[in-house]
């Protein structure tokens, strides 16, 4: 991978080289495949183009805001941060107004999300729509966005009050800018929050909606991760055939994607399911596969952890409660890097049903009052 290029190495940004067209056109085609969510070929051309385009500032912000979305989507997180540091450098040009450097923050914030540093993404989160809406021309689409992002943020700390404010203003804008992926993408969130709060019907409704949405403007990745959610919702809602329909098709729209992560957390889910409905070797099996596709993406902690967690319980269900401890060992290892209290007291459960099952109550009740008492100060 190209290190991002040294400030230094930079024409001065008041002036403004000319280039070709064919060099525009690719830079705007390299746009449209970080849409599509090919990340790879993007990155690709967008560190080829860099040399074309370093002179312009215009374009120049273009592609390391267009190249570091696709870093953050293949995990290469701090290349990502370096790059939009590099963006922040080029918007203090007089050239660009209080919404451009508005949308650095923006990406900004989703890269600290993606590191779960959830507090640093909030601040920048809000910072971006502060000074959206004191720009010269402020852009809807980016506070709608902002919003989404940010309801993911309180959604993390389990704050969901916030969370579904957020939510619904960003499906608010979403829908006065008329653009029908930024409403799916805020129904989604609004499907995310209403299951957490038992409102499992209403989860559905939200989610059948975005489905709708993604499927009619060609959304394959998100059409994945609806499909994946849409399965966890018909399960809780007692539908255990939907939800392996929903997330067997969640799999192969992920693969067909070429999404490792998220094929993996559908295979995951379905793990879940495996093992609810007394089926453990078979929801080991899937659970070690997406460990296996997980292992290597930081950005993916949660979703690991998760996995780690499926495979000690389905362990567990077989009898092997000393390998199962070893996985819940390294479970809780993930949390603990993630920092999510309630991701912690989800391993120290699974503990404790291990040590209940091998006689050891003392141990057990203490490790459900340790789960318990973390949660305390979890908003609930």
């Amino acid at each position: 991978m190209a290190a991002a290029a040294s400030f230094l190495e930079l024409p001065p940004l008041t002036t403004l080289t000319l280039v070709r067209d064919d060099v525009a056109d690719s830079l705007a085609a390299a746009e449209e495949l970080v849409a599509q969510h090919r990340h790879d070929e993007a990155a690709d051309l967008l560190e080829d183009l860099w040399s074309e385009v370093r002179g312009n500032a215009p374009l120049a912000l273009r592609q390391r805001l267009a190249l570091s979305w696709s870093e953050m989507y293949r995990g290469e997180l701090e290349h990502a941060a370096e790059l939009l540091e590099h963006a922040a450098v080029i918007a203090q040009s007089p050239r660009f107004d209080s919404a451009d450097r508005a949308e650095i923050l923006y990406r900004r914030g989703c890269v600290a999300l993606k590191r779960a540093q959830v507090a640093d993404a909030i601040s920048l989160f809000t910072r971006a729509l502060d000074l959206n809406e004191h720009a010269p021309r402020p852009s809807i689409l980016l506070a709608a966005n902002v919003y989404q992002w940010r309801s993911r943020c309180y959604q993390f700390r389990r704050d969901w009050d916030p969370a579904a404010r957020d939510a619904e203003r960003s499906l608010e804008l979403a829908t006065r800018a008329g653009d029908e992926p930024s409403q799916a993408h805020a129904l989604f969130q609004a499907s995310c929050i209403a299951e957490r709060g038992k409102d499992w019907l209403v989860a559905r409704f939200y989610a059948e909606r975005a489905l709708e949405l993604y499927r009619k403007h060609g959304e394959t990745l998100a059409t994945a991760r609806i499909l994946n959610n849409l399965g966890g919702i018909d399960f809780l809602l007692g539908d255990v055939a939907a939800a392996e329909q929903n997330l067997i098709a969640a799999a192969e729209t992920a693969a067909k994607a070429g999404s490792d992560p998220d094929l993996a957390q559908a295979v995951n889910s379905l793990a879940h399911v495996y093992l609810k409905t007394g089926r453990p070797m078979e929801a080991r099996v899937r659970a070690q596969r997406a460990v296996e596709l997980l292992v290597d993406r930081l950005d993916f902690r949660a979703e690991l952890g998760i996995a780690q967690l499926v495979v000690a319980r389905s362990l567990a269900a077989e009898g092997d409660h000393t390998l199962a401890i070893e996985w819940i060992d390294a479970a809780e290892h993930t949390f603990d890097a993630l920092g999510s209290t309630s991701h912690l007291a989800s391993a120290w459960l699974a503990r404790g049903d291990v040590a209940r099952e091998t006689g050891d109550l003392d141990v057990a009740a203490d490790l459900y009052r340790r789960a318990a008492d973390s949660l305390q100060d979890v908003h609930l």
